[in-house]
């Protein structure tokens, strides 16, 4: 018989738009694309869950998202905040295990399978990694077991 594995799977949530918002309070509650100017070729990276409402998506043309949503708020990339963010996060997945594998800047796979933490559940563990990130980042993690 195999030990039984638990994986968690972190995703954050907006992950550049909630970054913007979180660091230029005027971007708060408001639609919020991450990209593209909408009078370039450019095209959306993300967009904040206000922007969403009108069907803007990441990947969307931003003239395109212009037109769904005109009075959107469209802001350059800020990789560097992106990555600085990213790091803190994976920190805090190091604190939980060392088998973690990131899938991108804002997304990761966790092993807890050996976890001692909350008796080893994986959902209790998920909870408090989820409150961390909220606590040192401001940013806020879906999660799934």
């Amino acid at each position: 018989m195999h030990p039984v594995r638990k994986i968690i799977h972190i995703d954050m949530d907006a992950f550049f738009a909630a970054i913007e918002q979180r660091d230029f309070p005027q971007y708060r509650n408001k639609p919020l694309i991450v990209g593209g100017t909408p009078d370039s070729r450019g095209v959306v990276a993300t967009c904040s869950y206000e922007a969403r409402k009108y069907g803007v998506h990441s990947a969307m043309p931003s003239s395109h998202a212009y037109r769904l949503c005109p009075q959107a708020v469209f802001v350059k990339p800020r990789f560097e905040a992106y990555q600085e963010a990213s790091t803190i996060i994976r920190k805090i997945f190091a604190d939980y295990t060392e088998l973690f594998e990131p899938l991108s800047l804002d997304e990761a796979y966790l092993d807890v399978s050996g976890a001692g933490l909350h008796q080893g559940s994986a959902l209790l563990i998920a909870r408090d990694i989820k409150a961390t990130i909220k606590q040192q980042t401001e940013l806020i993690a879906s999660a799934g077991v």
